[in-house]
């Protein structure tokens, strides 16, 4: 499993997304469970998922899937 399809299935999972909803460009704003409670289950999902414990700041600062496949490409997790 890449891991594109890592971060899918857990945005899928933690926002409660059907896969014709998910999208790459996907942005906070546009998921109605994307509120500070989805904050913390998503960045709790990504530590599981990929060993990187977001800060706080990093945390409150993503706004869409592309903030997130940014801040981990910055710690040298590969999403080609």
């Amino acid at each position: 499993m890449t891991n594109k399809e890592k971060l899918q299935n857990l945005i899928q999972d933690v926002f409660l997304l059907t896969p014709e909803e998910f999208r790459l460009d996907l942005k906070r704003s546009e998921v109605e469970t994307w509120d500070s409670f989805g904050v913390v289950s998503m960045a709790v999902g990504v530590q599981q998922t990929f060993g990187y414990h977001f800060t706080p700041e990093e945390a409150t600062s993503i706004q869409g899937v592309d903030d997130i496949i940014k801040v981990l490409t910055s710690k040298g997790i590969a999403f080609d």
